[in-house]
């Protein structure tokens, strides 16, 4: 029963009508919508078959997502995993709440597509809603804003879920006009007329935010006063216009134009749609669906009711939703995981970090100090005793003091922690350089925080690699040279005391011998000793450049192990995430 102005009453779940006496039907319909008869329409007599009773009231199936779309998902989800210690939770907001939609829609009905009607005040988007319905829904009249809370109408069974999601209670819950051809055509759709967008009424616009971030579908009525209205196009239109697949925009009330206006209004339409980055599904391609129509006359209803019952039919408006849902969070998250260009440490800055390193801890200086000590030691060794006499002597006489040597290392370790600073900064901008700023700063936080200690670990790593283990090695010349350099000193001696001998009458006199004698063995040592340096050269520098390889070794390795490393556990969770994003986007990221 039907009150004037032609609205369904509302009645209680538990208390059967007459009508749902006398029409069988009706009873079938198990989603609580309450059902619409149009007064004119004549009640049916038929009896339904038990069997359609029981297939009416099964649940649906729920929505089954393709392997792409499943594996995006999968990859955001695992995205968000990933960067929830380097991101703050803002900037992951939206994508998780792209997860949550997601997972919740996949629950419900994969039969019914959704879809919300949309406009600005006036533009006689409630007559379009009662004109495809075929019975007077939404109230409609010059009070303004007439639609107050959304409204539901559907076209089949199974949608409650669907429409308890949107938050539409059962007292705004309708059926169409039903008819064989009418259901046919629409079965599965479930249309929604929203408050005006433009709406004074706050509560109305925030209803309208809502819903249009849950149904898999919009169509945008506009009118030819307020077709280009910035509010809807900057709000709304813009910014979803990667949701082109799931949008139709339609000029109502083309009746007012006269002659070709019409069609100079959708053109400039158009224009400006795809200025707002819309893609338009002309000639066959992807795109939003724009018509032309009057809903209080009826021009081009049926067009837009058979663009409805094919777009429902395909039944895949709700992934294709979700697809541009995932799109435009991947667009905004884009920022904090494309790289503006090639990241990552070469080898060429790794090297010249541990350089910095072994500099810092005096490398070279350690080498060259470890080829002089070679040296010195071939020296006394092989050289002539009296000269390592003349130098024991000196050495006795000038004992070091220190007291001015005493400043200068402690000049030496300020310097050598400048430098290590110096060079633990150098690696991380290096290491940051062309990752976006989340990233770069996890980054440049995992080298300062790997830097604290790394001087006074390096001074502890020099000592243990510059303290000798044991005597230096010696060449298997080097007993030859010594044995060479006594031969030489005896000769010496022995020419001597024979000379001696000759002189206070003890032999008989013959000066040449002792002489010769004498003369072999101060000429022989110094020529041994020369010998002994050049053949300790290459010995010598062998030794002390195997020292500073050692100390540049140590070097690096407490650098790798304190900066290098945790630098690198950043670099790789960035690309790990950088993957994942590639395949959010189902493309590489640079």
């Amino acid at each position: 029963m039907t009150d004037d102005a032609g609205h369904a009453r509302v009645k209680d779940d538990n208390t059967p009508t007459r009508t749902e006496s006398r029409t069988e039907p009706e009873s079938v319909w198990d989603d609580g919508l309450i059902a619409r008869r149009a007064s004119e329409a004549p009640p049916s007599t038929e009896t339904p078959v038990p069997e359609a009773r029981t297939a009416a009231q099964a649940p649906p199936p729920p929505l089954a997502y393709d392997g792409l779309l499943r594996s995006r998902l999968d990859a955001l989800r695992e995205l968000v995993g990933l960067s929830r210690a380097r991101l703050d939770g803002r900037t992951l907001a939206e994508a998780g709440k792209v997860l949550d939609e997601a997972a919740a829609r996949r629950k419900l009905s994969g039969q019914h597509t959704v879809v919300a009607i949309a406009g600005a005040t006036g533009s006689g988007k409630s007559q379009l809603f009662n004109a495809l319905a075929g019975v007077a829904i939404s109230e409609t009249g010059v009070r303004r804003p007439t639609t107050a809370a959304p409204i539901a109408c559907s076209w089949s069974d199974g949608a409650a879920t669907l429409i308890d999601r949107l938050g539409i209670p059962g007292r705004l819950r309708r059926r169409p006009l039903q008819s064989p051809e009418g259901e046919a055509q629409l079965h599965g759709l479930v249309l929604v007329d929203l408050p005006d967008h433009d709406s004074a009424a706050v509560q109305h616009r925030e209803h309208v935010d809502r819903i249009l971030a849950l149904v898999d579908a919009v169509i945008w009525v506009v009118d030819p006063e307020k077709y280009a209205d910035a509010m809807l196009h900057e709000r709304y239109l813009r910014p979803m216009a990667g949701h082109a697949e799931v949008t139709f925009v339609v000029l109502n009330q083309v009746d007012r134009l006269p002659g070709e206006a019409a069609d100079l209004v959708l053109d400039d339409l158009r224009r400006l749609l795809d200025e707002d980055g819309i893609a338009l599904g002309e000639y066959g391609e992807p795109g939003a669906t724009v018509l032309g129509l009057s809903a209080l006359t009826g021009e081009g209803i049926g067009e837009l009711r058979e663009a409805l019952g094919q777009f429902v039919a395909e039944r895949g408006a709700a992934a294709r939703r979700i697809s541009a849902d995932l799109d435009a969070a991947a667009a905004r998250l884009r920022p904090v995981y494309a790289a503006g260009g090639r990241t990552g440490l070469s080898e060429e800055a790794r090297d010249e970090f541990s350089d910095r390193l072994a500099d810092a801890v005096g490398a070279t200086a350690a080498g060259q100090a470890a080829e002089r000590a070679w040296r010195r030691n071939a020296n006394r060794a092989c050289g002539t005793p009296w000269l390592r006499l003349w130098h024991w002597c000196q050495d006795r006489r000038e004992p070091p003091t220190g007291r001015h040597a005493l400043r200068v290392p402690a000049d030496e370790e300020a310097t050598a922690r400048q430098r290590v600073e110096q060079a633990v900064r150098t690696v991380a901008d290096r290491a940051a350089r062309g990752l976006p700023a989340p990233w770069a700063m996890a980054v440049r936080e995992a080298a300062v925080r790997g830097a604290q200690g790394l001087p006074e670990a390096l001074d502890e790593m020099a000592t243990r690699a510059t303290t000798p283990a044991g005597r230096p090695p010696r060449p298997g010349w080097w007993p030859v040279a010594v044995l060479a350099q006594a031969s030489m000193t005896l000769l010496q001696i022995v020419g001597g005391l024979w000379l001696l001998a000759q002189i206070v009458g003890v032999m008989g006199p013959n000066l040449w011998v002792p002489v010769l004698l004498m003369v072999a063995g101060i000429i022989g040592g110094p020529a041994v000793e020369w010998s002994s340096r050049l053949a300790a050269r290459g010995p010598a520098r062998r030794y002390g450049l195997d020292a500073e390889r050692r100390l540049r070794e140590a070097a690096a390795g407490c650098g790798r192990a304190r900066v290098l490393d945790p630098v690198a556990a950043e670099l790789l969770r960035y690309r790990e995430v950088r993957e994942q994003f590639g395949r959010v986007t189902g493309a590489s990221v640079g």
